[in-house]
C-alpha cells in the first residue's frame, strides 16, 4: 500500500476573501486555482481535482477549461473532475472534453463521474430532476462505451441510436482512467463493479470506519465479477497550518459558515465549535498541524485500504494565501510523514 498510494487535492473553486474581508470577484477565484494546481504540482502532489458547481458560493462551472490552462503550466500532476455531473451532461461531450484534455496534458487526465450532492444543474440544463437516478444510470451506461471501444453502437430512450459512431478526439495512449464517485450508497458500489470502473468514497463527515462495508463489498463483487477490485480512493475535507491551533483558529469561522449556509438548504442545525472539534478528532476533517493531518491520513489508510487520498483543500472564504500554504504544507511534510508512518511496521 505505501508504495502505490497516491495523494490528491480537491477544489470546488470557492470563493475566497481579499486581504480587506470582501469576497473576490469569481475571475479572480479561477486565476488563483490555477496558481494553487501549479503549486501542487511543484511540490509533487498526485491529482489534483476540480468539481463542478452553478452558483454563486463556487466559481468553477466549466472544470475541464480550467484543468487545460492548469495543464499548460505543469508537468507531472494528474488533472481530473471532482466530481463531473453526468445526470445533467451529454456522455460524449464529457468524453471529448477529457479526451482533448488528456492530449493537452500528455497523459495526465482522470474523471470522477457522479450524482452529484448539489442539483442546480438539473433545471440549469433543462432536466427532469425525478430523474436523477434513471439519467445517471443511462448516461454512464453510454459513457462507459466510450471509455472501452472505439466504435460505439448504442441505443437508448433518452438520445438517438449510434451506429459504428466514432468518437474524436480519442484518448492517445490507453484508456480515460475513470473513477465513479460514491457518497454511502451499497447500489452505487455495485454500480462501479459492474462498469469496471475505480471507487471514490466521498466521506466529508463522520468516521471513515463506517465506510469499511463498501470497500469489502466492492472487493467481493469484483472478486465474483472475475476480475481484480480496481483503486479505492477517499475525497475529504481537510486544512493544515503550523499548529493544531493555528488550523482551528483558521478553519472554524470559514467551516462554519460554509456548514451553515448548506444546512439552511438542506434542513441540518447550526454547527457549533463542539461539533468541529469532534469531526476534528473523531471524524472525517484533516485539519490541524502537519503531524496532526499525517497521523489522521494513516489511520484511514489502514481502516480502508485506500490507495489515494483526496483532501478537499478548498474551505468556504478562507484567503488564497492560507489555502497556498496549506498546499506546501501539505505536499512538503504531510506526504513524507505518511509515507514515513506507513512503512513502519
Amino acid at each position: 500500500m505505501t508504495s502505490t498510494l497516491e495523494f490528491g487535492l480537491d477544489t470546488f473553486g470557492d470563493v475566497t476573501t481579499a486581504a480587506d474581508g470582501q469576497l473576490l470577484a469569481q475571475p479572480q477565484v479561477i486565476r488563483n486555482v490555477i496558481e494553487e494546481a501549479v503549486l501542487a504540482d511543484r511540490h509533487g502532489i498526485d491529482f489534483f481535482g476540480i468539481g463542478e458547481h452553478h452558483r454563486k458560493d463556487f466559481a468553477v462551472s466549466a472544470p475541464e477549461v480550467v484543468l487545460s490552462a492548469i495543464a499548460a503550466r505543469t508537468e507531472r500532476i494528474r488533472l481530473g473532475s471532482a466530481v463531473t455531473v453526468l445526470s445533467s451532461d451529454d456522455p460524449i461531450r464529457v468524453f471529448q472534453r477529457f479526451s482533448t484534455l488528456d492530449a493537452i496534458s500528455n497523459g495526465r487526465a482522470e474523471v470522477i463521474l457522479g450524482r452529484g450532492s448539489f442539483i442546480e444543474s438539473f433545471p440549469l440544463f433543462g432536466y427532469d430532476l425525478s430523474k436523477y437516478e434513471e439519467l445517471f444510470e443511462q448516461k454512464l451506461d453510454l459513457f462507459s462505451e466510450l471509455v472501452t471501444k472505439d466504435v460505439i453502437d448504442y441505443e437508448g430512450d433518452w438520445r438517438p441510436p449510434l451506429k459504428d459512431q466514432r468518437i474524436y478526439p480519442p484518448i492517445g495512449d490507453g484508456q480515460l482512467k475513470t473513477w465513479i464517485g460514491v457518497g454511502g450508497s451499497p447500489e452505487s458500489v455495485i454500480r462501479a463493479v459492474r462498469y469496471d470502473m475505480r471507487l471514490m468514497l466521498a466521506i466529508i463527515g463522520g468516521n471513515p470506519q463506517r465506510f469499511v462495508p463498501y470497500v469489502d463489498l466492492y472487493k467481493k463483487a469484483s472478486e465474483q465479477a472475475g476480475r481484480p477490485a480496481r483503486e479505492v480512493g477517499v475525497h475529504s475535507p481537510g486544512y493544515i497550518a503550523e499548529s493544531d491551533e493555528e488550523a482551528r483558529r483558521d478553519l472554524f469561522p470559514h467551516f462554519k459558515k460554509i456548514r451553515d449556509r448548506l444546512g439552511r438548504e438542506r434542513g441540518w442545525p447550526p454547527v457549533t465549535e463542539r461539533d468541529f472539534d469532534n469531526e476534528i478528532e473523531h471524524g472525517s476533517l484533516y485539519a490541524g498541524s502537519p503531524e496532526t493531518v499525517a497521523k489522521k491520513i494513516v489511520n484511514l489508510v489502514r481502516t480502508l485500504g485506500i490507495s489515494r487520498f483526496q483532501m478537499k483543500y478548498s474551505a468556504g472564504p478562507m484567503e488564497h494565501e492560507k489555502l497556498m500554504n496549506s498546499i506546501a504544507l501539505y505536499g512538503t511534510k504531510v506526504i513524507p510523514l505518511v509515507r514515513s508512518m506507513l512503512a513502519q511496521p
